[in-house]
């Protein structure tokens, strides 16, 4: 019966080890997505003048969950009348960081992005998308070095932290 528990820890925290090696492996493709989903909005609102709403439904379609659910969110919450960009953008913010594994400064780059936008004119706007972009770029750059530094760590950590607490409990 020790010997099912031990096995059943071990493999618990073997477990956890993997998912944090995940969420570190996920962390810079949800960067490129966010990125790719902002270099489209700037495209729709320059090139096509498209309204924010329907800017956002299109950004929807071309990319892959967890960004698409965010931004079709975002579409079908403005088409509600009388509401206030910015805290529709917070409360969606909110849920994208629950199904994403985005960190806290991809959060606050997402919500000063927010802030500015539909404030300003086409030139000004594309000036917040490009800085918000440069910031992502940033923080890409420090997701594919913990990647790179901890992923093997995460996994290896969860095996032998398991094995650790079995030797201590025999």
């Amino acid at each position: 019966m020790k010997w099912i528990g031990a096995l059943l820890l071990i493999l618990a925290t073997t477990w956890m080890g993997f998912e944090w090696s995940n969420r570190l492996m996920k962390r810079p493709k949800h960067i490129r997505q966010l990125k790719n989903a902002l270099q489209i909005l700037e495209a729709e609102m320059i090139y096509s003048q498209l309204p924010l709403q329907d800017a956002f439904m299109n950004i929807a379609n071309q990319l892959p969950n967890p960004t698409s659910s965010f931004f079709k969110t975002l579409g079908k919450n403005m088409q509600e009348k009388n509401v206030d960009l910015y805290d529709v953008w917070k409360i969606n913010v909110e849920k994208f960081m629950q199904l994403s594994s985005l960190g806290p400064n991809e959060k606050e780059i997402l919500n000063q992005f927010g802030r500015t936008l539909g404030q300003h004119d086409f030139y000004q706007q594309q000036k917040h998308i490009q800085l918000t972009l440069t910031h992502l770029d940033r923080e890409l750059e420090d997701a594919r070095d913990n990647q790179f530094k901890y992923s093997k760590l995460a996994k290896s950590l969860g095996v032998l932290a398991g094995l650790f607490i079995v030797l201590l409990l025999i």
